[in-house]
C-alpha cells in the first residue's frame, strides 16, 4: 500500500476525548478554548469509571460548550443517555468477547435512530470495521496506535490497515491511542479521517488550545509532505 497524494487524502481533523474524570465547570472553559483553536467538529465525553447521573451533569454543561461551535457531542457507550441530555450520539468503545459480534451496533441505531451519530471501536479487526460500516457505523475507530496511560491494550495497530480502509472504504476512520501532534504524521500520511486524542490534548504543557493547533500544525506538514 502506497499513500494518495495530499489532494485525495481526507481532510484530517482533531477529534477530543475527555479525560477519564473531571470536574464539568471548570473543565467546560478547557474544551471551549481547545475547540476555538480550530478544525475540530466531533468531540466525546468518555468518563469509564464515573455514574450515569455524573456523565448525564457534564453533558448538560459541555453540550452547550460544543454546539455553540458547531461541534457534535457523544457519549462513550451509554446509548441511554443520548436522548435524555441532547447529545449527538454515542460511541461504543467496549471490546467485545467475539469480534464477529455487531448487536451493539444494531441496537444502537435502532435505539437512537438515523440522525444520532453512532461510532464504534473496532481495534485492529477489519471484519469487525466493515460488519459496523454495514449495520449502520456512521464511523469506526482503529487502535491503539501507541503505547497510552488510558489503555492496557499491546496489540498496536499497523498503519496498513488505515491506508486499506481509506482506499476502499467510504465510512470514515477515527485513529486512536497515544496520538500526540509529535507522532501522528505517518496516520495522516495513510489517509485516517480523525486523531482521537485524549492526553495529548490535555495534558500539553502550554494548555489544549496549543495543543490543537500543534495537532493542526503537523497534520498540515503531514499532507505537505505527500505532496
Amino acid at each position: 500500500m502506497t499513500n494518495k497524494p495530499a489532494n485525495q487524502l481526507p481532510d484530517c481533523k482533531p477529534y477530543l476525548i475527555t479525560p477519564p474524570s473531571f470536574d464539568p465547570v471548570p473543565f467546560a472553559d478547557l474544551l471551549a478554548s481547545a475547540l476555538d483553536a480550530g478544525n475540530i467538529n466531533c468531540a466525546q465525553i468518555w468518563m469509564p469509571q464515573s455514574e450515569a447521573d455524573e456523565v448525564k451533569r457534564a453533558l448538560d454543561i459541555l453540550i452547550p460548550v460544543c454546539h455553540q461551535r458547531d461541534v457534535a457531542l457523544l457519549v462513550c457507550d451509554q446509548v441511554d443517555l443520548v436522548a435524555s441530555s441532547g447529545a449527538d450520539g454515542v460511541h461504543l468503545a467496549s471490546r467485545p468477547d467475539d469480534a464477529e459480534d455487531v448487536s451493539d451496533v444494531k441496537a444502537a441505531r435502532k435505539a437512537l435512530g438515523d440522525d444520532a451519530i453512532v461510532g464504534v471501536s473496532c481495534f485492529s479487526s477489519r471484519h469487525r470495521a466493515l460488519e459496523a460500516a454495514e449495520k449502520g457505523a456512521d464511523y469506526v475507530s482503529f487502535g491503539p496506535c501507541f503505547p497510552s496511560s488510558n489503555t492496557t491494550y499491546t496489540d498496536y495497530l499497523e498503519l496498513d490497515l488505515l491506508t486499506w480502509w481509506n482506499a476502499y472504504i467510504e465510512i470514515p476512520a477515527v485513529a486512536i491511542g497515544g496520538i500526540t501532534a509529535e507522532n501522528c504524521g505517518d496516520l495522516v500520511k495513510s489517509g485516517v479521517d480523525f486523531l482521537a486524542a485524549s492526553g495529548g490534548i490535555w495534558s500539553h504543557p502550554e494548555g489544549p488550545a496549543s495543543a490543537v493547533t500543534a495537532f493542526n500544525d503537523a497534520i498540515t506538514r503531514a499532507r505537505e509532505e505527500v505532496g
